[in-house]
């Protein structure tokens, strides 16, 4: 590891255009080559999320990160990754992403636990640079809060995110909640009503939905949640914790939900890359079996 942080030091501090030669270089694919998409999502610290399997500092670490990365991007089912630029930058120059789909996180400017975390700007990838460096598509956050102003820039910001992806026939993927804020903190409400709602919001950003991708977290009635859009979903991973009992209902959850038509694949981050036993070969197996069971390592 320490090996790795070294190389990618050293190339950053003497040979920074090596960055842009990496990515123009790497052999793109198409999005979908069987109608499934399974993204493994490390654009947490970027929001100052860093906290996995129990360890407060976890994501702090890069170089095991990194390390955890590419493991996993190694998986012959695993499709690509959803990253902040530094991240995406790291792994061009470690050649982890030939043949693999790159989402750029746009919009982390809402800090966890921050007085302005719904106030989620677009500090990341803009939508030129996503083009420019040959990505293949953009990720935004909205958290739908009726009781902060703060949801209104945000939806904006999307909608012309949404717009400038859009213009350049890329997908835009948007993770959608229903939030609220209660004694300063910041919380999904993830009942149904609230997160139909908030996806009927999101569905409605920006003057078209042709590239619109949406992102959704797993709730007991999926089935109806879905039936609030036509847009290509992928679920959202979570983190569902050390409790093994909790992390196969999770699982099973995640098998349900696949077979609904709306749904495409699966982003999981943290629950891949930090699981409990540490074996990251064996929990992107696991997830792997759910997302394309014909495939095996």
């Amino acid at each position: 590891m320490s090996d790795l942080m070294g190389r990618l030091a050293r190339i950053r501090a003497s040979e920074p255009e090596a960055i842009a030669r990496a990515l123009a270089g790497r052999r793109r694919r198409p999005l979908l080559r069987d109608g499934r998409l399974f993204l493994v999502a490390a654009d947490h610290p970027a929001r100052g999320v860093l906290a996995a399997g129990g360890d407060p500092r976890a994501m702090a670490d890069r170089g095991e990160l990194l390390t955890r990365l590419v493991e996993a991007l190694a998986h012959p089912a695993v499709d690509g990754v959803l990253a902040t630029a530094d991240i995406v930058d790291d792994l061009a120059l470690l050649g982890a992403l030939d043949d693999k789909v790159v989402f750029g996180s746009m919009n982390r400017g809402g800090l966890a636990g921050s007085v302005f975390e719904l106030d989620d700007r677009f500090t990341g990838y803009a939508a030129a640079a996503i083009a420019g460096s040959g990505l293949d598509g953009g990720k935004m956050m909205l958290r739908v809060a009726d009781d902060d102003p703060a949801t209104v820039r945000t939806m904006e910001a999307c909608a012309k995110a949404v717009d400038a992806l859009g213009a350049v026939g890329l997908p835009a993927m948007i993770e959608v909640f229903a939030s609220r804020t209660v004694d300063g903190k910041t919380t999904n409400d993830t009942s149904l009503d609230a997160t139909m709602r908030a996806v009927a919001v999101a569905s409605g950003l920006g003057s078209g939905s042709a590239h619109v991708w949406l992102k959704l977290p797993v709730v007991d009635e999926q089935q109806r949640l879905l039936s609030a859009t036509t847009l290509p979903v992928v679920l959202l991973g979570g983190d569902p914790g050390q409790d093994e009992r909790t992390r196969d209902a999770t699982y099973a959850r995640w098998a349900r939900s696949m077979e609904l038509p709306q749904v495409r694949g699966l982003v999981a981050g943290r629950t891949l890359l930090y699981p409990p036993d540490g074996d990251v070969r064996a929990a992107v197996d696991a997830a792997a079996a759910i997302v394309r069971p014909a495939v095996r390592a």
